[in-house]
């Protein structure tokens, strides 16, 4: 599972997940993206979740990229207990994503194939996703054509 190798501070405040995401909103990699609609805090379990659901179905052809990071600690307190005694011990890890964020991308297989393997992987999320190509993201300039 993702997480830090070290970090400066064990416990972070929860912060607030406000506006949009205004990094990390273009597909930089691959052809064909994942991309948040609303905003969440995804766990390193769910990401991995992800992962390995797209690896599977694209039978390990293609190139994947995962493109957020869980960096921030959650903690929780133990069920049964009375207020105080300062925060809870660290539980998990989370990446804060806002709508507008790319969370996978996708390349090197056919577009069907993308589609449904960003569709498995959008099931394991606990956040509404869209599945979008380069072309989409790029405001579809007609460099195809």
């Amino acid at each position: 599972m993702l997480m830090p190798k070290r970090v400066k501070r064990r416990k972070q405040f929860r912060g607030s997940m406000k506006g949009k995401a205004l990094r990390g909103n273009t597909i930089s990699n691959g052809e064909y993206g994942l991309v948040a609609t609303e905003p969440c805090w995804i766990k390193s379990n769910q990401i991995e979740a992800a992962r390995i659901a797209m690896t599977r179905y694209i039978k390990r052809g293609g190139k994947v990229w995962i493109k957020i990071f869980p960096d921030k600690p959650v903690t929780a307190k133990p069920a049964e207990t009375r207020m105080g005694s300062g925060k809870g011990t660290l539980e998990y890890w989370v990446a804060v994503v806002k709508p507008g964020r790319v969370l996978f991308e996708l390349a090197g297989v056919p577009e069907d194939v993308a589609r449904e393997a960003l569709r498995l992987a959008m099931h394991k999320l606990p956040c509404k996703c869209k599945i979008v190509s380069r072309a989409d993201l790029e405001g579809g300039d007609n460099s195809e054509e």
